[in-house]
């Protein structure tokens, strides 16, 4: 697929540019990024370029991962990332994929998480017929949590040991969000169990 932007009130979701790399590295440095994510810890100028120059293409050319950058309109600062990852799209019958994000630390508590989610996944459902969004995220992680309840994910439990971390496995939450929780259609019928 090609990459797209996507656009909400305040924000621009885009995709990273070589420009973004010394504000994607500076960011990463607040030790609750590499915490709760999958970004390396430290994080390096050398990571942020193979992340915009191969990961982000890569995942957007073979459809496994559609990255963006969240930038503010008015300054063009870097927020935050957001992406699908684990894709399953149209032509799978599955038509499944995982919602991610972060934001930098200057520019939590301001809304800027919830309000870009709203817009991918609201393009998750109508451009690419996602039937079942889903939310990981480490027991204890509290601030996606918040932002996955305000997007209305309907928490489904505890997931034991699915999440590696430096050596261990660790457990996750997991919700999920289908079209009908926004009042969409589905392509499949949603037969839930009596």
């Amino acid at each position: 697929m090609e990459p797209v932007t996507l656009t909400t009130e305040r924000l621009i979701l885009r995709p990273f540019a070589p420009s973004d790399a010394d504000a994607l590295t500076a960011a990463c440095q607040d030790p609750e990024i590499p915490r709760w994510t999958a970004v390396p810890s430290p994080y390096t100028p050398a990571h942020a370029e193979k992340f915009i120059g191969e990961t982000c293409p890569e995942g957007w050319r073979e459809d496994s991962g559609y990255n963006l950058a969240v930038v503010t309109k008015d300054t063009g600062s870097l927020v935050g990332a957001m992406g699908l990852l684990q894709l399953s799209g149209p032509g799978t019958e599955e038509r499944r994929a995982e919602l991610g994000y972060w934001t930098a630390k200057e520019h939590r508590g301001r809304g800027y998480t919830v309000e870009a989610a709203r817009t991918m996944v609201d393009w998750a459902f109508a451009e690419l017929g996602v039937e079942r969004l889903e939310w990981l995220a480490e027991v204890g992680n509290e601030g996606s949590l918040a932002v996955a309840r305000k997007l209305g994910f309907q928490m489904e439990g505890t997931l034991r040991a699915r999440i590696p971390y430096q050596g261990t496995r660790r457990d996750s939450w997991i919700g999920s969000l289908l079209p009908s929780d926004w009042g969409r259609p589905s392509a499949t019928p949603y037969l839930p169990a009596p």
